[in-house]
């Protein structure tokens, strides 16, 4: 399965502004970033992956634009699919990426 290459090097792009390190894994018949490990964000075909906090999955999937990761045919917990419109600009994807950082550091403790 194809993801969408052209998304992930704008992911690319924002993450080099960061002092961690991320890496690269193919995940989910797509690309993924990890941090310590843990996945932060992903592309999977055109959408956006991502993992979000409990407390923050209720307003996130109140947007237009994603929906529950249902990869298995199952909501998974704490994934969130981003349709394109959700990233349009870079703060947009920004913020989706601040997300899934914010996901990884809290399951790092």
């Amino acid at each position: 399965m194809a993801y969408d290459e052209f998304l992930a090097n704008r992911v690319r792009a924002q993450l080099e502004f960061y002092e961690e390190n991320f890496e690269e894994k193919r995940m989910f018949g797509g690309l993924t970033f990890l941090f310590g490990g843990k996945m932060t964000v992903g592309i999977v075909k055109d959408k956006l992956a991502v993992r979000v906090i409990s407390e923050k999955m209720e307003g996130e999937l109140a947007k237009d634009w994603t929906s529950p990761m249902d990869f298995t045919k199952k909501p998974l917990k704490e994934f969130i699919y981003v349709a394109p419109e959700g990233v349009k600009s870079e703060s947009d994807l920004l913020h989706y990426i601040e997300l899934g950082l914010e996901h990884a550091k809290r399951k790092l403790k």
